[in-house]
């Protein structure tokens, strides 16, 4: 009898896109590759009935919520559209923000990179800023498009890691040319950010000009949620292969939990 398959499933909410004259669910080849590294298995889902969404979550073992080209609507902030050339994707928002309540609620892994990130800190409570680059004081951390895209996902600047949050232990140890003290380095590609942090969240780590680049919900289970992209050649990269070894690992725990019935 064949060994019972029991790596663990984790779901991946696709974006809309229209690809020449119709509508796609689609999802990046890169966050899919990262799964398989972090030993899961990837399961794309597109937009559902809230049935569906139960029925989803019976079955999964974690969540891992993309970055995307597309922003969160405003209109989930209380906010008019800053930029109406910007992308929008309304059906994923109906989609991912009562998922990560959800799956919050059950202690299901999550990991929320770039929209990711800023899905979390509204779906809880929280607001963005739709131009980080128009505040006084901040960066501009958007990406460069004309450049190679080698050099447009390559390390743009330092993090500072608070102490003793989830971020911190994943990290602990590394050598000091990978993380300098509380420094890591990492890639910036995002024009929005968090405004106000929802209630309840811990920051895991800032940038230079202190905006958010990274938080959690303590005592959810696992789950870190990062502004920038980790899932770029993450294979190659120190820092992103812990975050998807801690996540792949959390991810079995619950699966062998599931499985025993506990």
């Amino acid at each position: 009898m064949a060994a019972r398959n029991v790596s663990p499933l984790v779901l991946v909410p696709s974006c809309q896109r229209v690809l020449g004259r119709h509508p796609f669910h689609i999802v990046g080849r890169k966050y899919v590759e990262a799964i398989r590294m972090a030993g899961g298995v990837p399961l794309m889902v597109p937009g559902g009935r809230p049935e569906e969404l139960l029925a989803a979550l019976d079955v999964i073992d974690g969540v891992l919520l993309t970055g995307s080209p597309s922003n969160v609507h405003p209109s989930h902030f209380d906010e008019p559209v800053h930029n109406e050339e910007l992308p929008l994707d309304p059906l994923r928002d109906a989609w991912t923000l009562p998922l990560i309540r959800a799956a919050l609620d059950r202690g299901l892994p999550l990991l929320a990179i770039c929209r990711g990130l800023q899905e979390v800190n509204v779906a809880l409570g929280g607001s963005l800023h739709q131009a980080v680059q128009d505040q006084p004081g901040h960066m501009d951390h958007r990406s460069d498009e004309s450049l190679p895209v080698e050099q447009e996902y390559g390390l743009a600047h330092a993090i500072h890691i608070e102490p003793g949050g989830t971020l911190d232990r994943i990290l602990e140890g590394l050598p000091p040319s990978v993380r300098d003290g509380t420094q890591v380095r990492v890639n910036s590609l995002h024009g929005q950010g968090v405004k106000q942090l929802a209630p309840g969240l811990r920051v895991e780590a800032r940038a230079p000009d202190g905006i958010i680049e990274a938080f959690s919900l303590p005592d959810a289970g696992f789950n870190l949620c990062m502004q920038w992209h980790p899932e770029w050649l993450a294979h190659e990269n120190p820092v992103s292969q812990r975050i998807f070894e801690a996540f792949g690992q959390a991810c079995r725990i619950r699966r062998e939990q599931r499985g025993s019935g506990s």
